[in-house]
């Protein structure tokens, strides 16, 4: 049963393209499903969140990590009576828009794309749902509801403020123009929270890489479980696990150290919300979109705590030297990839030449509109896919 500031699927805002409503499906339902048959979700098996794709199959994709986040999503919905549908679907569209190589292609690319409107993985996974699908008859994307599309906008917050944060703008104006066009054509309003569904997902990929990132780095050996007993939270799982289960051999006292540490983490989200949810009284899912704040998060203490997990992770694993040398590979690929099909866009695959073309009419906007298909394409690539077009159009070597 869901509460009354839920999104209750019947008093959905509804689709830009309207659609005749499903008889065994609510239109949160239809939506996720579309994104799981989606040709950018299947993608994401081959695309890293840290280790580039071929290191390694234990190693978590987007795909895996996608997974992990839809199902912690589903289970904090579910226990605050939350539209779990919805919570879902925004889950499994939130890293649509990323790039090959994870952030180091997203760091390239917006450099890239600097004179041309930047680049947001988050704006580019509406700019999928709403145009660079296309495999329906009626229209261009997944013609999702529009709870949805609200969801990948602000699923981290407010997408226009004057309070400042890196996933935020002052002006409209400023939008990345990905998201300034599905705002354009239906207003998101960018400038209020996002519902508890979309709250929760966010909530939820923070839950899962945090415990994924540590479980990875320990698998490829850029620190060990001495390293993580020194730090909160973890030291104490890891204390924990030791008193119930002494002599335990050491890959079994890590997953149990590190799922009580993600334990710790949903547990904590949970009593937050139920606290500010039972002080507030929120009457209708617009009274969530009005606060003050997100109403899902972590309780300020374990914020602080994932805070030092955070800044232990990004000297011992993201800025790690092997990592290091591998995002210095990559973005030499990603910084040759892009220059060659911007001056040899005929060699895009034969679907993309409407595109180019179109770009080719449009006078002294062309180079801006060359400019994004060639991101779209780049941006799709998998891994393993940008390697090898990398070495078969320009360095067979690298």
């Amino acid at each position: 049963m869901f509460q009354p500031y839920a999104c209750h699927p019947e008093q959905s805002r509804g689709r830009l393209c309207p659609e005749n409503y499903s008889t065994f499906r609510t239109p949160f339902q239809r939506d996720r499903d579309r994104i799981i048959h989606a040709s950018a979700f299947r993608r994401l098996k081959h695309k890293t969140q840290v280790f580039v794709e071929h290191e390694g199959d234990y190693y978590r994709t987007r795909l895996t990590h996608t997974i992990e986040v839809a199902q912690v999503a589903r289970t904090i919905a579910n226990h605050l009576g939350l539209n779990t549908d919805l919570a879902e679907a925004v889950a499994l569209a939130h890293d649509l828009g990323h790039p090959p190589f994870g952030h180091t292609g997203e760091d390239a690319l917006h450099e890239l794309m600097a004179p041309f409107g930047g680049f947001d993985h988050n704006a580019q996974a509406l700019r999928i749902v709403t145009r660079l699908e296309r495999h329906y008859a009626d229209f261009d994307g997944l013609n999702l509801t529009w709870e949805s599309l609200e969801g990948i906008a602000k699923h981290n917050g407010p997408v226009i403020s004057d309070q400042g944060g890196s996933h935020t703008v002052a002006r409209r104006e400023d939008l990345p123009y990905a998201l300034a066009e599905v705002d354009a054509a239906w207003d998101l309003e960018l400038d209020s929270n996002a519902s508890a569904e979309a709250q929760v997902a966010a909530v939820a990929d923070d839950c899962a890489y945090n415990h994924h990132d540590l479980h990875d780095g320990l698998r490829a050996g850029l620190f060990d479980e001495e390293d993580l007993c020194e730090l909160p939270v973890i030291g104490d799982c890891f204390a924990e696990v030791d008193r119930l289960y002494p002599g335990l051999d050491r890959s079994r006292r890590q997953h149990e150290a590190l799922r009580r540490v993600f334990g710790v983490m949903v547990e904590d989200v949970i009593a937050v919300a139920q606290n500010r949810l039972a002080a507030l009284q929120p009457q209708t899912v617009d009274d969530i979109r009005q606060m003050d704040g997100p109403i899902i998060r972590f309780s300020k203490p374990l914020y602080q705590n994932l805070k030092a997990i955070k800044r232990f992770l990004f000297t011992r694993m993201y800025r790690a030297p092997s990592v290091v040398v591998e995002r210095t590979r990559v973005t030499t690929m990603v910084n040759g990839l892009f220059p060659y099909f911007m001056q040899n866009p005929e060699h895009l695959p034969d679907d993309w030449h409407p595109d180019i073309a179109h770009a080719a009419r449009a006078g002294s906007d062309g180079d801006i509109l060359l400019a994004r298909v060639v991101l779209d394409y780049v941006a799709g690539m998998t891994d393993r896919f940008a390697i090898q077009e990398y070495h078969r159009l320009i360095d067979p070597e690298l």
